[in-house]
């Protein structure tokens, strides 16, 4: 994970283009649908970059990175992350070219689902719900919708186009080659037109569709049945509710009709039964996802105790960690927020952060400090670090500096006499605080033995010179 002075320059220069037309009701779409999902700073980059566009043109003038921090008055770190939220959620596309003097970047801005669209999506409508509660989401239904008018007593009576023209004058259609040229836009050139909105996309890489085929035998789910269609929502199903493969293996095959093929909202009424059931009724947020497949330490069963723990580690929301850590009780609402921020911001994969968790509760007298959890987060990052072993890795190997962090401005204060106390750490950091403890007790008795040695020796030399 490289820093934005890494990615993003002030000098940095931008122009910003469209797939195509956007219109006046997208604001409304982007602001109440979206606004809640990626928060106000997001949709304000979005809203200034197609300010750039003039009206009804597809490109805009070039520009510096200074300059919109200028307009926005924020910081170049703060619109690097907001744009990272608007390519996520599919609402802007990027485009890089490098050059020895500066970068150039083209942003392209993607218009958003449509309402409808965005209430069948099947993950975002259910991330809004979480987010806005009940009552608001039931007052944004009502304002994207309209009441259905009955039109069974109607008839179409509508003209087509060859009941009204008639083509006359054949012979003065007639087009020569050339003119057929004129006819074409420019090359350089394409009509300025609406798009379809972008899909969301990178869950096929976070599920392992090789593991979920080879615990399916083909006369309980035919390959067939496996469509591009199923593909995209088992993907999105197994992101969104946190669900693994085996389990998605059950799912599966329970969804399956009587003509042999998987019911997609059999599916979906079946994943979210599961999730329910094993989160009593909550609905999911990001802090919900688990480990991906292809970043786990061992493919092997455990055969320590450690191996065990980055096991459940892997396997284990950070949502069910802090339960875990907790006794039972139910993870606070700031808690969360500070999980799912730090997973939105820092990038870090869910069995990173369930580490993260254990090492700063632990220290801290079971307290999750926003301001120490992102400062190791952060260093964690730029460190790229993916799987839960090299997270341990990392927290055993940095232990005094993030300490010195924990205590902050303590260690500027100079005292007479300082308290002794027992530092607590996670058990899998004993073992190996416990052999450097011994390594250091084992110099002295080294030297000892040494000097025993060296005194042997001398008698015996003095013993000799006399025989």
């Amino acid at each position: 994970m490289s820093k934005h002075w890494q990615e993003l320059l002030p000098v940095d220069r931008y122009m910003v283009s469209s797939a195509g037309l956007l219109h006046d009701y997208d604001r409304k779409v982007i602001t109440l649908l979206y606004q809640p999902l990626i928060g106000p700073i997001c949709i304000s980059l979005y809203m200034t970059l197609w300010s750039e566009l003039e009206e009804n043109r597809l490109w805009s003038q070039s520009s510096l990175h200074y300059n919109l921090m200028n307009t926005m008055g924020l910081k170049l770190s703060d619109i690097y992350e907001s744009r990272k939220k608007l390519e996520g959620i599919g609402l802007l596309d990027v485009y890089k070219k490098k050059s020895e003097e500066e970068n150039q970047f083209v942003y392209e801005l993607n218009p958003p689902l449509s309402p409808e669209q965005f209430f069948t999506d099947g993950m975002l409508n259910i991330y809004l719900y979480k987010k806005v509660g009940k009552v608001q989401f039931g007052r944004l239904k009502n304002f994207f919708c309209d009441e259905i008018v009955s039109m069974e007593e109607y008839q179409p009576v509508t003209k087509t186009f060859t009941e009204v023209f008639a083509s006359d004058h054949l012979d003065s259609l007639y087009v020569s080659d050339e003119t057929l040229e004129e006819l074409k836009p420019e090359a350089n050139f394409k009509p300025i037109g609406r798009t379809q909105a972008k899909a969301l996309g990178g869950f096929h890489d976070t599920f392992d569709f090789d593991l979920l085929f080879a615990g399916i035998k083909n006369s309980l789910v035919p390959k067939k049945a496996f469509t591009q269609n199923v593909l995209d929502t088992i993907a999105k199903l197994a992101f969104l509710y946190g669900i693994d493969v085996f389990q998605m293996q059950k799912l599966v095959i329970g969804s399956v009709n009587v003509e042999n093929e998987i019911d997609i909202e059999d599916l979906r009424k079946a994943a979210r039964d599961w999730y329910q059931i094993e989160y009593h009724n909550e609905m999911p947020s990001l802090s919900d996802r688990v480990q991906p497949v292809i970043y786990h330490s061992q493919t092997e069963g455990p055969n320590t105790k450690e191996e065990e723990l980055i096991r459940h580690l892997e396997t284990v929301s950070p949502r069910e960690r802090l339960l875990q850590l907790s006794g039972g009780a139910e993870p606070s609402k700031s808690d969360l927020q500070i999980i799912e921020g730090i997973m939105l911001n820092q990038n870090l994969n869910p069995g990173v952060i369930n580490v993260l968790i254990e090492y700063v509760m632990i220290k801290t007298d079971m307290k999750l400090t926003k301001g120490y959890v992102e400062k190791i987060a952060g260093h964690w990052a730029r460190k790229k670090i993916v799987t839960v072993k090299e997270a341990m890795e990392m927290a055993k190997s940095e232990h005094r500096q993030y300490q010195s962090w924990a205590q902050g401005k303590k260690e500027n204060k100079s005292s007479a006499k300082k308290a002794i106390r027992t530092e607590i750490v996670p058990d899998w950091m004993n073992k190996e605080q416990a052999l450097s403890k011994d390594e250091n007790k084992e110099k002295p008795e080294n030297k000892e033995l040494d000097e025993r040695k060296r005194q042997i020796e001398e008698r015996l030399n003095k013993l000799k010179s006399r025989g």
